[in-house]
């Protein structure tokens, strides 16, 4: 799985409502050519759901399927056997030292958008 699809599967598991692809691609910086084409990947893998906006036609409107939840679970267990030897190498101190500066510039990021 690419990092994209994997990063497009968790933020739709976290919501609780479905997305637009330009709500999807502004969430991740992206243009919505780019973001269409991640859609297009997941929906033919069978891990989105894309259908018409019912109230506005021109839109559509994308949510995660059972199948999209399994991978996205299962990417995450592939990684937390990576993520503890990372943690273990570097240690639980620096780890959590970390998170903050990473938190922050995520949320930098976020506004710069």
């Amino acid at each position: 799985m690419q990092i994209s699809h994997f990063s497009v599967l968790n933020l739709l598991a976290h919501l609780s409502d479905e997305r637009t692809p330009a709500q999807l691609a502004e969430a991740f910086h992206l243009t919505r050519g780019a973001m269409s084409n991640t859609l297009a990947r997941l929906e033919w893998a069978g891990h989105v759901h894309i259908r018409p906006d019912w109230d506005d036609a021109r839109r559509k409107l994308v949510s995660i399927s059972p199948s999209g939840r399994a991978a996205r679970d299962a990417a995450l267990a592939a990684i937390l056997p990576v993520m503890t030897d990372v943690v273990r190498d570097i240690g639980a101190e620096h780890a959590r030292a970390a998170l903050p500066a990473l938190r922050a510039l995520r949320e930098r990021l976020e506004k710069a958008g």
